[in-house]
């Protein structure tokens, strides 16, 4: 009773910082004649309601693509469309076709607001609590703990409650997905991850680790019996929930071949705004938008992403474990964030939320990466006037983790999970005993440096010639150190097997 007792209490306490969160301005409010995100999704349910669902992705007189086209798969179309009907019964003008776009009230907000609110209680907040629920050598109070942690993450909520969106669907879908395939109920993860597939096609940076630890599982068990019946069964899910969701879109060519098109823009160009990865980070001084032709920039983007993500998924295929796939996840999104074509900045969340499910395991480093997840995003935060949600949300989040877990004494080789890795180098280089202290050095330098820039952006004028300085030193820092990050997971991932021998040997 006690260990619930707490968890409601944590869930409550997650529910008051977002709805706090979500009082204030919004992506675009009052900013004719495109708005922002918030009049998308309002836009969305305004054309899922009144236009044939065969006209949902066309462009037309009454469906203007260019202002907010739809852009997701299937599931949010159906989503926006229930939510449309609750809308009519409250107040039709609030999806009324051509005459609502731009349309902003606070009883609107009050509607649109809620409807994220019931989307994260329904979907994100249970799997988070159930996920904690599951982790096994903790005690009732740091489970507890554990779940504040996650559900304060600064990121998600912010940009769902501040900047407006809906990404705590999919990334709940994802959650569930996790928690199923690694609890052994491979169908049903299987299914939730295919849910959030067709919510957000961005859930495609979850989907190698999943499919190279589902691959092994079905390996170890023998693709001759049990194997084989479970990889069947795998594909049978995937297939059935696929047509479920895109059954009315799959009767004409047309039909599939404009959905797909709307999904995957590539004529939006390598990256959008300031976004903190590779390609960002070297237009700086290499303008490869302007010097590459658009065909040669997604065949590097993939090469790179590929190459990047291919030795955690070659172990995860060959030793699936839980713990395998849940750093999988961290490196693969992380991959892709950093080197895949046309990338978010918004889309960091998706390397965020893996993290969050190894916090207890690496608290310092994982404490660290999101808050530098949740300053990266500091040029769209700013857009959208969260100065003060974001200082607030992120002291809450650091000051929770800091006591939650004691970060700042968890930074021992066997703490961050390096002792292996450095246990091997010290047989070429006998005096590397330092990698802590350079790590906590490095912690200081980027908390710091991310003070010093946010300082520097809210109260300094950019110089005349560099009118976006600020917003681009924001993102080179980030990249950096998304690129650690990166390194530092695989190199978790690539020794574990020999922390596990040598584990077994101790016993």
């Amino acid at each position: 009773m006690e260990k619930w007792y707490l968890m409601t209490t944590v869930v409550l306490i997650g529910l008051t910082v977002r709805w706090t969160v979500s009082l204030n301005s919004y992506s675009g409010a009052g900013k004719p004649p495109m708005f922002g995100d918030y009049e998308a999704q309002r836009h969305w349910q305004e054309i899922t309601f009144n236009l044939p669902i065969k006209q949902w992705y066309f462009n037309s007189t009454d469906n203007n693509l260019l202002y907010w086209g739809l852009d997701y798969p299937p599931l949010t179309a159906y989503h926006s469309l229930l939510c449309a009907y609750v809308a009519k019964v409250i107040n039709p003008d609030w999806i009324a076709l051509h005459t609502s776009r731009g349309y902003e009230s606070q009883a609107h907000k009050l509607f649109m607001r809620a409807t994220v609110l019931i989307a994260d209680l329904l979907i994100y907040i249970p799997a988070v609590v159930l996920y904690c629920c599951c982790l096994k050598e903790m005690s009732t109070k740091k489970k507890v703990a554990n779940a504040l942690c996650i559900l304060l993450y600064p990121g998600l909520i912010l940009i769902d409650y501040g900047h407006f969106q809906y990404n705590s669907v999919s990334l709940g879908f994802a959650l569930w997905g996790v928690l199923g395939v690694s609890c052994h109920w491979d169908l049903l993860g299987s299914l939730a991850f295919c849910l959030a597939i067709n919510y957000k096609q961005m859930e495609l940076y979850h989907s190698l680790p999943f499919f190279c630890f589902l691959l092994g599982k079905c390996f170890k068990k023998g693709l001759k019996g049990k194997g084989f019946v479970l990889l069947v069964k795998l594909a049978c899910t995937v297939v059935a929930s696929f047509v479920l969701c895109w059954l009315p879109f799959v009767t004409e060519k047309e039909q599939t071949l404009q959905v797909l098109r709307r999904l995957f823009p590539v004529d939006r160009g390598l990256f959008e705004d300031k976004v903190a990865n590779i390609w960002c980070s070297l237009s700086v001084f290499l303008k490869i938008k302007n010097i590459l032709p658009r065909h040669t920039q997604i065949k590097i983007s993939f090469c790179f992403t590929f190459l990047s993500l291919l030795p955690a998924c070659i172990k995860l295929i060959l030793q699936p474990s839980p713990k395998g796939f849940r750093y999988t996840l961290v490196t693969c999104a992380l991959s892709f964030f950093l080197f895949s074509f046309q990338v978010h900045e918004k889309s960091i969340l998706l390397v965020s939320l893996p993290v969050c499910l190894v916090l207890n395991e690496i608290p310092f480093m994982s404490t660290w990466f999101l808050l530098v997840s949740t300053f990266s995003m500091l040029p769209l935060l700013l857009k959208d006037d969260l100065l003060m949600p974001t200082v607030v949300t992120v002291v809450a989040f650091f000051i929770a983790c800091a006591t939650s877990f004691s970060i700042f004494e968890k930074t021992s080789e066997e703490e961050l999970q390096l002792k292996s890795f450095s246990v091997s180098v010290r047989k070429y280089l006998p005096c590397f005993t330092f990698l802590p202290r350079v790590i906590q050095r490095l912690f200081l330098m980027s908390a710091i440096t991310m003070v010093l820039l946010t300082l520097m952006t809210v109260t300094l004028d950019p110089p005349q010639k560099f009118p976006d300085l600020f917003p681009v030193l924001v993102c080179f820092v980030s990249c950096l150190k998304f690129l650690f990050f990166l390194v530092y997971f695989n190199i978790i991932i690539m020794w574990d097997s020999k922390s596990g021998r040598n584990q077994k040997k101790t016993d």
